[in-house]
């Protein structure tokens, strides 16, 4: 069963042999219902516009957080590249270091050596030189040379020192750098870690804003649905009363007319006799247009029998013209389609009793006044209605 088809059926119908005021009184729930619908559907538009809004706003925060990830990507890449720059820096730092731990190493043991060979020889070398000496002043300058010497090998190694305390300290300096970029990096990982995570959880709440969209547009959907039901009931509605209103009048107007006529209503199987209704008599046209008319209105009650063509027992509505005309000495088709192709068109202003008027479906007589003789439905039978009942395909006229 289709959803359209089930909506259909929760709408109250109409019920058979309503009268007018209970049909209207229908139509005023039908109504009722119609805009409770539309102010329902009007309800959901404005939720749904927010959930629109709100999924903007979301939108608009996995942009700025995908442009943040992007960023901090960015900045992680380049600090991968300084610290692989530092650790060049610290091989080279510590190549040099291992250079300058050398030369001091070499110096030291330069150093020793001239003073283990110099103290190996014990004192009477070193006195030795000082008594060789010539004069005052070649002791002295003998004393010089020696603290020269010592002086020069201090300094040196001295030199070597600061040399090498400086390429330590320079690759100090480079690893503390290169732990300072380590730690920045891991701070801006676990910074991307956060803004993932951030992201994961917008993706998440933009699909549930964007199922609960769904569910807004099946409910707006199912909602407009109600209401094009409820407004076709209304038509329904509207068409039911105008049909009661009508079969009302035709039969205030047949009433009137059987008071100012003849009150013989026998009918015969192919004679008849004219009755002059004032509903007749009063349209013009011609004597035998009229006098079809007339007889047609005899049968009103008899019931309708689909396929029957007998104006007494049971007929359907091409039937009944099809007989009427037949008992009159006219020959038309059968059928009602037919029937619609049958001597000559005239339109609703000309139209005249005995006319046949061709409906979707349906034929009946024209009486005049509006008004028309038919075999309606197997509940209702031959019975009297407005013309305008429901729209026309064409009016032909059989006798002028």
């Amino acid at each position: 069963m289709t959803l359209s088809l089930i909506m259909m059926l929760s709408i109250p119908m109409p019920a058979y042999g309503a009268t007018i005021a209970e049909l209207k009184q229908q139509q005023q729930e039908t109504q009722q219902q119609l805009d409770e619908t539309n102010s329902n559907i009007s309800s959901l538009t404005e939720q749904r516009k927010g959930i629109t809004e709100e999924i903007e706003e979301i939108d608009d925060e996995i942009v700025e957080v995908l442009a943040s990830v992007s960023l901090l990507e960015d900045e992680v890449e380049d600090i991968k590249d300084k610290i692989s720059a530092k650790e060049d820096e610290i091989r080279i730092k510590t190549a040099e270091l291992e250079e300058a731990e050398a030369t001091e190493t070499a110096q030291y043991e330069a150093m020793k050596t001239r003073i283990r060979f110099m103290y190996e020889k014990g004192d009477y070398t070193y006195v030795q030189l000082l008594i060789e000496a010539k004069s005052p002043a070649d002791l002295v300058n003998k004393t010089e040379y020696i603290e020269k010497l010592y002086e020069y090998d201090r300094k040196m190694l001295i030199a070597y020192q600061e040399a090498k305390q400086a390429v330590a300290d320079a690759k100090a300096a480079l690893e503390e750098e290169q732990a300072e970029l380590k730690e920045q990096q891991e701070e801006l990982e676990v910074n991307l870690l956060e803004l993932e995570a951030e992201k994961a959880e917008l993706d998440s709440l933009m699909e549930e804003k964007k199922a609960e969209a769904a569910n807004y547009d099946t409910a707006i959907s199912k909602a407009k649905q109600e209401a094009a039901a409820y407004k076709a009931k209304i038509k329904q509605q509207n068409n039911e009363i105008k049909k009661l209103e009508a079969e009302e009048a035709a039969k205030k107007a047949a009433q009137q007319a059987a008071a100012s006529g003849s009150s013989s209503s026998k009918k015969s199987g192919s004679a008849y006799n004219v009755d002059s209704a004032s509903v007749i008599s009063s349209s013009s046209g011609s004597a035998s247009g009229k006098e079809i008319a007339s007889y047609a209105c005899r049968f009103v009650g008899n019931p309708y029998v689909y396929g029957g063509t007998s104006l007494t027992n049971g007929c359907d509505c091409s039937g009944f013209t099809y007989s009427v005309y037949k008992d009159c000495g006219y020959s038309i088709p059968r059928a009602g389609t037919a029937q619609r192709s049958a001597g000559r068109g005239v339109s609703y202003a000309e139209a005249q009793p005995g006319d046949i008027i061709c409906y979707p479906g349906h034929v009946a007589i024209y009486i005049g006044n509006g008004q028309i003789v038919h075999a309606s439905t197997p509940s209702t039978g031959i019975k009297y209605g407005s013309a305008t009942y429901k729209e026309m395909i064409t009016i032909r006229r059989i006798v002028d």
